[in-house]
């Protein structure tokens, strides 16, 4: 009664040893992170909670519309999309190797025995011959050191990191669209200040026209003007180019056509005033590991801790099973009879002796594979916590630049007054009037612009926490798992 079970003990074996993998199990690598975030000091928004559509804080509906777009049309998006779909499929491919293949043939054939060979030929047998061959063949690899399974793995890590890399590419897209489109706000307020400052100038120099031929002013008042005028031509000429780009570049982003790059005009929306935004005290810092450049590069470093393990299988024996049943037949009309049938079952083990260190410098390859995978992980790392303290830093710096722009502006605007009254009255000089038209025009350019960059400072922090947070779920946030 114990025979049968000893039949067995083979295959328990065979089965035991597949399931054991040469090469080191992944292991996170130990990185020096703060414990949680340093709130913020001022007045400012707190954001406890802020989901995926983080843009939603600018209270722009045609941002969002515009957003929406990039999302279905961006190209860089579709590639990254595509690259997903490249990578499931070569991990498919990797998998397969796990498993039998079966395959099925059919030949025929037809031959002349030679009749001056060694062999004398039976005088009852035919010179010509037909031989037809139906087999179903199945062929296998036994992965007792887990040089497939590994090769799995880092096909499944790559397939992670793929789609790390898309989330990462959507991040971006998210706070480019909304940087390029501030950019293109900011364009248009910007022209327009220098618009009113053309217009302004061009009555200024027509009303010293008008006195000079009364007599009442010189021709180098006439010629000061004319020049004032031509330099508001010229500022406006660059400021239009600058907004013809802005239109171009984000129409680039939202994936439009080539005539509409060329021709077509951005909707313009009226963002709400914003204030800046407090990432709530207590959240747990490695809550940016989940950024999805960082999934990416922890996503490679296991593709690449998986290929040591299948670079090191290349040392051990390869088990080889090989399986074949069919018919062979000289009459087709036979061929699928029971006296035709034929099978054969073959095991072969393959075991490397001297490859001139082939193998070892496969193995060395790896190794340094995974540094370098270990080296980008560590700094990317790095460069995330990084990116969050220029970006904090960025918020209330922008924050103070607009404050004091928009003070700025009032003072000089006020001042304008002042000496426009001064200069009627006889008092003032042409020259002061025009040096603070001029420090006007320059701080409402620069206004604008510490508006932009404040709009644009919300997005560059939302990219380098990799999105939005749930409080509750944050602080319980899982870390990126790793292939198995």
């Amino acid at each position: 009664m114990r025979k049968p079970l000893f039949r067995f003990m083979p295959l328990a074996a065979a089965v035991l040893l597949a399931g054991c993998a040469v090469g080191p199990d992944y292991a996170r690598a130990p990185l020096d992170l703060p414990a949680t975030w340093t709130p913020a000091a001022g007045d400012a928004r707190r954001a406890d909670s802020v989901g995926d559509a983080w843009w939603s804080l600018y209270a722009d509906p045609v941002l969002d519309r515009l957003i929406d777009e990039a999302l279905v049309h961006n190209a860089d998006l579709r590639i990254a999309a595509a690259r997903v779909l490249e990578a499931r499929a070569l991990a498919g491919i990797a998998d397969a190797d796990r498993y039998p293949s079966v395959s099925a043939g059919l030949a025929g054939s037809r031959d002349q025995a030679t009749l001056r060979g060694s062999m004398p030929r039976p005088a009852d047998l035919p010179r010509i011959q037909n031989t037809y061959r139906g087999t179903l063949d199945v062929a296998y690899e036994v992965d007792f050191w887990g040089k497939y399974r590994r090769a799995s793995e880092a096909a499944r890590a790559d397939l992670l990191a793929a789609e790390s890399a898309q989330a990462a590419v959507r991040l971006s897209l998210t706070a480019q669209v909304a940087q390029q489109y501030f950019a293109l706000l900011a364009a248009d307020a910007q022209e327009a200040v220098a618009r009113r400052a053309l217009t302004s100038r061009e009555e200024t120099l027509a009303l010293f026209g008008k006195r000079l031929e009364a007599g009442t002013a010189s021709t180098f008042e006439l010629r000061q003007s004319e020049a004032e005028a031509a330099d508001a031509r010229a500022q406006l000429a660059t400021l239009t180019q600058a907004r013809e780009r802005n239109e171009s570049a984000l129409a680039l982003l939202l994936g439009r056509s080539p005539r509409d790059v060329l021709s077509g005009r951005a909707e313009r929306g009226a963002p709400a005033t914003l204030s800046a935004v407090v990432i709530p005290a207590g959240l747990p810092s490695d809550l940016l590991l989940r950024r999805p450049d960082l999934r990416e590069a922890e996503q490679r470093l296991i593709a690449a801790n998986a290929r040591i393990g299948a670079a090191r299988a290349q040392y051990f024996p390869s088990l080889g099973l090989t399986a074949m049943l069919g018919s062979e037949s000289v009459a087709f009309s036979n061929l699928f009879s029971g006296p035709a049938g034929i099978f054969q079952f073959a095991a072969a083990i393959s075991q490397p002796i001297w490859n001139a260190g082939r193998i070892g410098f496969g193995v060395e390859a790896a190794e340094a594979r995974h540094e370098q995978a270990l080296a980008q992980y560590r700094q990317a790392v790095a460069a995330a916590f990084r990116d969050v303290r220029d970006a904090l830093a960025a918020q209330q710096a922008t924050g103070e630049r607009l404050a004091a722009e928009t003070a700025r502006a009032g003072a000089l605007e006020a001042g304008l007054t002042q000496v426009r009254l001064r200069y009627d009255a006889g008092i003032a000089s042409r020259l002061e009037v025009l040096d603070v038209e001029r420090n006007l025009l320059a701080v409402e350019l620069s206004r604008i612009d510490s508006e932009r960059a404040r709009r644009s400072a919300l997005a560059d922090l939302f990219k380098a926490l990799g999105g939005g947070w749930e409080t509750g779920a944050a602080q319980d946030a899982p870390a990126p798992a790793a292939a198995r």
